[in-house]
């Protein structure tokens, strides 16, 4: 049988999650506790509100990846500057280094990718993948807007 275009990405985001499970064996990261130290390196110091918001889940969520990210170093709260009810989640110096890391593995997975196209066609490989971002993220937001309906 034929592998579809479906089953084929399928097949990428599972050698992208095994990718990720090699990379954080033996640390305390996960997916979601990367995933706040990927917003605070690219958003800066954030309150746990905005974190919450950002990444789609619950504030208790963000709460323990934000105390589990402080208890190994990666993050700490600190008081706000012009809020005193608030608190800032903020990359500690070791959250910094382990970011700064990541972004260097990222571009160097990028290029390793990228050598697998002709560069002559690595524009239209991109647009291929952004139409199909772009039609996912719209299925997705017309499933939300059904489910939210009831119907």
């Amino acid at each position: 049988m034929e592998s579809s275009l479906l089953n084929k990405l399928l097949a990428i985001t599972s050698l992208f999650q095994q990718d990720m499970a090699r990379a954080f064996e033996g640390t305390p990261l996960t997916e979601s506790r990367v995933a706040v130290l990927w917003t605070l390196s690219t958003s800066g110091p954030s309150t746990q509100q905005v974190l919450s918001s950002a990444l789609s889940v619950t504030p208790k969520n963000i709460s323990g990846l934000v105390d589990v990210l402080e208890k190994h170093g990666y993050a700490r709260r600190v008081p706000h500057p012009s809020d005193r009810r608030a608190v800032l989640v903020e990359l500690t110096d070791a959250g910094e280094a382990m970011m700064t890391r990541m972004q260097e593995e990222h571009a160097s997975l990028e290029a390793e990718l990228l050598d697998a196209i002709p560069p002559e066609r690595r524009a239209e490989f991109e647009n291929g993948i952004d139409a199909i971002i772009a039609r996912l993220t719209e299925l997705m937001s017309a499933a939300q807007s059904d489910s939210g309906s009831g119907t």
